[in-house]
């Protein structure tokens, strides 16, 4: 008789649902700097600022805009550690203006970084299928371009977040690097005319169209306010988070305003507006190639592609973790809240995240839609609207919560900042909305479509949280 006992088989151990890391401020600054492509900026918005905006006195709008955001972080650092989860807007929304607002913002932040990541796509297929055909290559369609990007960018989102840290890391040095030294050759030479000082002029700073100028400034700095999407993968993210979101904001800033205004120092007050004007889009590569020369001018279009690249890899990590958590929450399939267990990546969100680009590449490409007026343009400008109206919900989620629940007492960090920033995004957000079709290069009708496209992704949301209300009641950690 066989008298051999069969063991039971063990029971499936718990799939991970958590993200693992110890990422510190260093390494999240290089992520959102990285996101916000700030030479991809000084090439492309701070030619348009200074073109469409307030001439010469564009770079004092970056030094407004900053202050502003400033004020924002001040209410987002004091909320984040009462919020210990990887969803970053949507989170702070959910337990400062209820669920239903928290959900609606959540779909509003997953349309409004799809729309950014899709419009580096598009421009970066652009800018490599030109200079791929500049230096002797084939001409190629830009998409082809676009979809190898996205196969490199999800190889790294699929792995460990530290890996994507330190390939942006390296990346942004680049890109920063030739930028400082252009900097610092002009500042020595001091500029065609004299290093400007229309920056420090009010009569200069208000002239031309300071709105549009605003608009262009706030918009370029998309990206860093994903220091808290990062928590959950950060060392001590009580002060890891606070701390890389301010120098994040300064690093920033400071960039901007400091190159913007070495451009226009490397021509002249009224040269520089003449040239932003006719050559916006080879503005930068002339000034370089002009104080560097040619080599200089060649480094910079291979860096510029080096810095989109980084952004594309940088908001598809933003991506995936919004999606991580949605999924751990129940708005999206379950599947979307697991974590590797090696890499402690959210790969299913990472995967879902790829596959919805390259579908969306398709249709553009299908389409035959320009990677630079179409694409890039609407996308572009799509996120700016969203990311803005996100922050402003943030801030008076940032009220309301500390209002009601009174966790912290300090009046400045609770009340008074959060409440001047909330003013300050709404009056960004105004006179965005103001100048929506001259921000995406398309007619009235246009504007109101794309609109209507981020209204209805809240309401998606809102509505989802109405008819399933077991849905974010508590969040995951």
């Amino acid at each position: 008789m066989d008298t051999s006992r069969t063991t039971a088989p063990a029971p499936p151990a718990a799939e991970p649902r958590t993200l693992s890391g110890k990422l510190g401020v260093g390494s999240i600054v290089f992520m959102v700097v990285a996101a916000a492509a700030p030479l991809t900026v000084i090439a492309g918005a701070v030619p348009l600022g200074i073109a469409q905006g307030d001439g010469a006195g564009f770079p004092a709008t970056f030094v407004l805009c900053c202050a502003v955001l400033l004020l924002f972080a001040v209410g987002f650092c004091a909320m984040t550690r009462h919020v210990p989860n990887a969803g970053a807007f949507y989170t702070y929304i959910h337990k400062g203006l209820g669920r239903s607002m928290g959900l609606g913002s959540a779909f509003l932040a997953l349309v409004t970084y799809t729309a950014v990541q899709l419009a580096v796509y598009g421009y970066l297929g652009a800018t490599l299928s030109g200079l791929v055909a500049q230096y002797g290559g084939p001409t190629l369609p830009w998409w082809l371009y676009a979809v190898a990007a996205l196969g490199l960018v999800s190889a790294l989102g699929y792995r460990h977040i530290e890996l994507s840290g330190k390939v942006l890391g390296v990346l942004l040095v680049c890109e920063v690097g030739i930028v400082l030294v252009f900097d610092a050759v002009v500042n020595v030479r001091g500029g065609a005319h004299g290093l400007s000082t229309a920056l420090l002029q009010p009569s200069q700073v208000g002239s031309g169209s300071l709105g549009i100028g605003i608009m262009f400034a706030i918009a370029s700095f998309l990206g860093f306010e994903a220091t808290a999407v990062y928590r959950s993968e950060a060392r001590r993210p009580e002060r890891t988070v606070p701390r890389a979101t301010y120098l994040a904001l300064l690093l920033i800033g400071g960039f901007y305003t400091l190159s913007s205004w070495s451009l226009v120092s490397a021509w002249g007050d009224s040269a520089a507006v003449t040239q932003a004007n006719q050559n916006p889009g080879g503005m930068l590569i002339a000034s370089v190639t002009r104080y560097l020369g040619a080599a200089g001018g060649d480094l910079v279009q291979i860096l510029l592609v080096t810095s989109l690249f980084a952004a594309l890899l940088s908001f598809h990590n933003v991506i995936a973790r919004y999606t991580f958590s949605l999924g751990n929450a129940g708005a999206l399939p379950t599947q979307c809240g697991r974590s590797h267990a090696r890499h402690g990546s959210p790969h299913v969100a990472s995967v879902a995240q790829s596959v919805s680009a390259l579908v969306l590449i398709a249709v553009f490409a299908l389409a035959k839609m320009d990677p630079v007026t179409q694409v890039f343009s609407w996308m572009a400008g799509t996120a700016t609207l969203g990311v803005l109206a996100l922050m402003a919900l943030t801030c008076l989620a940032v009220l309301v919560f500390f209002r009601r629940t009174t966790l912290d007492r300090r009046r400045w960090n609770t009340v008074v900042a959060p409440s001047l920033g909330l003013v300050g995004l709404l009056a960004a957000l105004a006179l965005t909305v103001a100048n929506f079709p001259m921000l995406i290069g398309g007619s009235g009708e246009l504007a109101a479509g794309i609109g209507l496209i981020l209204v209805a992704a809240f309401a998606l949301g809102t509505g989802l949280s109405l008819a399933r209300r077991h849905l974010l009641v508590t969040l995951p950690a």
